[in-house]
């Protein structure tokens, strides 16, 4: 049985690691996890010692957990501890070629009788190409990658994108049976309702 290292750390979010270093075996827990009940911690030690050897995780372990991660106390718990230990790096609204403030409060009218309160939006510091946008709950902001602020890019591809994430505002993360629903029915069909949805996803797949 190698020598553990066990601690808890001020992460931003439910985090847990295990590494295997020098015949040892270190374990670092957000210090969300203190005050967690010991079935849910035995079913952490259980789930990250099987990911590090490689071995099946128990079904039940895995509920336990999820629930408890995805519990109304223990979500509220995260967006406050996320909200004063994270940091978001705000940009700017304005773009080279697009203003993301005009394309919320067009989409706002357009679509929601202007009704929905405007977040802080951003362009990402960077062209990323993997996370195009995002909706961060505990910073009320909207990120939108700045691959799209370039003459080239057709409105509705960035229309559509601000309308996703302006969904999220709408339609907030629910759990469900112990695991969170992102993007529910009520959802889905509205985004569907979306003229040039068709021709946007075909946009952001060339990307």
């Amino acid at each position: 049985m190698p020598a553990f290292e066990v601690r808890f750390y001020r992460f931003t979010s439910l985090n847990t690691t295990i590494r295997l270093r020098e015949g040892g075996i270190k374990v670092r827990l957000s210090d969300l996890l203190e005050g967690a009940p010991e079935s849910v911690i035995r079913a952490i030690a259980h789930i990250l010692i099987a990911k590090l050897y490689r071995k099946p995780i128990e079904t039940g372990h895995a509920t336990r957990y999820r629930r408890f991660a995805a519990s109304e106390a223990v979500m509220r718990q995260t967006e406050r501890i996320r909200q004063s230990r994270g940091r978001k790096r705000i940009s700017t609204a304005k773009g080279e070629h697009y203003d993301l403030d005009e394309v919320f409060e067009a989409l706002n009218i357009r679509f929601f009788h202007g009704l929905l309160g405007r977040p802080q939006l951003t362009w990402s510091e960077h062209r990323a190409k993997r996370l195009l946008g995002h909706y961060d709950a505990a910073h009320n902001t909207i990120m939108v990658s700045r691959v799209f602020d370039r003459r080239g890019t057709p409105r509705y591809a960035i229309e559509y994108l601000m309308y996703h994430e302006m969904l999220h505002l709408k339609h907030p993360v629910k759990t469900r049976n112990g695991r969170r629903c992102v993007h529910s029915r009520e959802f889905q069909a509205e985004e569907n309702l979306f003229p040039e949805l068709y021709q946007a996803k075909a946009y952001l797949k060339t990307l």
